[in-house]
């Protein structure tokens, strides 16, 4: 299965900090097969001076959504201790490096830790434009479209 993977950083050598979290997904979650050009986007759902960059990375696995977005964390915890995207009030804020398991496959699953295809995929230029550059051909399995497409 063709796992695609959002990685985001808007804290820090922001590179270097995406490279390490790209440098962790093969022993991990399973084979780095294409990661695309890095997309530079303003927060989404808070203000910061802080711009983000994400990349999306395809990883060949044989790990189900659960054990994935498990394995997604460890590695955030691993590269910020403080690991997470809310603030104390709950309210999206700057993190070092954020990972999200945007889809496995045409799977669609509503679990509690792992809803795919992502919710909010289809309205993040800076999930599309990476996945129509390395994953151009997957479709929605329920909207039935494109990254590209989505992209309008």
């Amino acid at each position: 299965m063709i796992a695609h993977i959002n990685i985001g950083s808007n804290l820090g050598h922001r590179a270097e900090l995406i490279a390490r979290a790209v440098s962790m997904l093969a022993p991990a979650v399973g084979r780095v097969m294409a990661v695309s050009r890095p997309v530079e986007s303003e927060p989404d759902g808070f203000e910061s001076p802080n711009t983000f960059v994400n990349v999306g990375v395809n990883v060949e696995t044989a790990l189900g959504a659960e054990e994935i977005v498990g394995r997604l964390r460890q590695i955030e915890l691993a590269i910020d201790a403080r690991g997470s995207h809310r603030n104390e009030r709950g309210e999206y804020c700057d993190r070092k490096i954020d990972l999200d398991l945007i889809c496995l496959d045409a799977i669609i699953s509503n679990s509690p830790t792992a809803t795919l295809p992502h919710p909010r995929m289809a309205a993040r230029r800076f999930v599309l434009e990476p996945m129509a550059e390395i994953l151009p051909d997957w479709i929605h399995p329920t909207l039935k479209k494109t990254p590209g497409e989505l992209l309008g």
